[in-house]
């Protein structure tokens, strides 16, 4: 070959934090070429995308709550990436949290209690934590990759989902939609806003990350999370236990997305359904990339990216745009980080001893 990739003997920390800002302005001009091959007016898309979602105070509190589940798996996704754990299971620890939060309303609807949405929350959390637990078994136990295990899980979960709604959780008075019962008021997040959709969940998520940049920041755990991810060998000498980190980070990822599921299905759903997530939990990895694996960055991150969601739907309805353009967008967003990653930590170099041999 012509050219040769080779690691930079030193590359530069704050293009570490403009890359995704780098990568956000090249999307928006590969999306004007875009809008372009489909026949719309590039200006007028791309203010329904970013602008339009945001005109109203309803549409500004719909950011937050498309924004509260990308935000609450990408945290717990970050903590595993910090420590090389890459758990791509969220979207199906999403679901079990669901299931199993949702479940204490399910075989109990008549409680009025007002501990049963903190025993649902907690429910998703072990939920969740129980099925990142499986791939943390597999990894320690057997060294099964991690990345293959969860992502397999996820569709386990989803078919378990799709089981238990066509089946024995079907709301019998639903007229045979494959839909749980209504949940409760007891049930149910409590609105923050009245005349929005906006909840419980959306404070759950605001201290999920102040909790995980203490926890990272402040904490024996984080350091040592910090350590092991960036020299394992070192973290093996200063007497820090992988495993016991591979299980932390999966669980604790678990958890989040756990709570993630509940507060769907709790908040603006409102019952299980066979599809509760237009797949938060895959989004939220681009979600803790961009955020640059920071608490604070995946906040911001997890709000433009809930404006994807949003500014999708709006281009759908006002310009006719499919659907699909919304994954486009995300997807052009992690090329282009990955590709601004690589720029910083490596050089192309025309391969002399190739031209010369030519």
């Amino acid at each position: 070959m012509l050219l040769k990739i080779e690691k930079r003997s030193e590359y530069s920390r704050a293009m570490v934090y403009v890359t995704p800002l780098l990568a956000l302005v090249l999307t928006m001009l590969s999306s004007i070429v875009l809008f372009h091959i489909l026949g719309v007016d590039p200006v007028d898309a791309l203010v329904n995308f970013f602008v339009a979602p945001l005109n109203s105070a309803y549409g500004r509190s719909e950011l937050f709550v498309k924004a509260t589940p990308l935000i609450l798996c990408a945290i717990g996704l970050s903590v595993g990436f910090r420590a090389n754990v890459w758990n791509i299971g969220a979207e199906g620890q999403l679901t079990i949290g669901a299931i199993t939060g949702s479940a204490l309303f399910i075989y109990f609807p008549d409680t009025d209690s007002i501990f049963l949405l903190p025993a649902m929350i907690i429910l998703g959390a072990v939920g969740g934590a129980a099925w990142a637990a499986i791939p943390a078994y597999f990894k320690t136990r057997f060294n099964a990759n991690e990345i293959l295990t969860s992502l397999m899980l996820v569709y386990v979960a989803l078919l378990l989902l799709s089981l238990l709604i066509h089946g024995p959780w079907r709301d019998p008075a639903g007229y045979n939609f494959p839909e749980s019962q209504t949940f409760s008021d007891s049930a149910t997040m409590p609105i923050l806003v009245s005349g929005t959709r906006l909840h419980f969940g959306t404070l759950l998520a605001l201290l999920a990350v102040l909790g995980t940049w203490i926890m990272m920041a402040r904490t024996l755990i984080g350091f040592q999370i910090k350590v092991i991810g960036a020299a394992p060998t070192a973290g093996g000498y200063a007497g820090f236990s992988q495993k016991k980190i591979v299980w932390f980070s999966l669980l604790f990822g678990g958890a989040m997305s756990g709570i993630a599921g509940i507060s769907e299905v709790s908040g603006p759903i409102g019952q299980l359904l066979p599809s509760i997530s237009p797949g938060y939990g895959f989004t939220a990895i681009i979600v803790a990339f961009l955020g640059r694996l920071h608490p604070v960055g995946i906040f911001f991150a997890g709000l433009l990216m809930a404006l994807t969601y949003l500014g999708g739907e709006t281009a759908q309805i006002n310009l006719g745009l499919p659907v699909a353009v919304t994954g486009v967008f995300q997807g052009m967003i992690l090329f282009y980080l990955l590709a601004c990653d690589v720029l910083v930590h490596y050089r192309f170099r025309l391969n002399t001893a190739r031209k010369a041999a030519l």
